[in-house]
């Protein structure tokens, strides 16, 4: 699987026009978590949406935010890192003010 195809996602219903890009991906297989930056209120936050990777009939890579029984372990596994990356990068962003 190409991993250059497997990164075009289908854009989410409530994103703004810009093409802005996640600050982190991590992926496990054919699992990824992708972890957006936001700013409200001059306060930054952070989300995280979460996609299956497949190859349809055609033979072209598509998203799914659907997932199995066997995929949840990965899930489980990529919420962690997404939690540790987020809670590092706030720390940071901590200790710089």
């Amino acid at each position: 699987m190409s991993s250059k195809n497997a990164q075009a996602a289908t854009p989410a219903k409530n994103v703004s026009t810009s093409s802005k890009l996640p600050v982190q991906t991590f992926r496990l297989g054919r699992i990824k978590a992708a972890i957006w930056e936001n700013e409200a209120d001059q306060k930054k936050f952070y989300n995280v949406t979460f996609a299956r990777t497949y190859v349809d009939d055609a033979k072209a890579y598509h998203d799914t935010d659907s997932f199995g029984r066997d995929d949840l372990p990965l899930v489980a596994k990529l919420a962690d890192q997404a939690h540790t990356f987020i809670f590092t990068r706030l720390a940071e962003a901590k200790a710089e003010a």
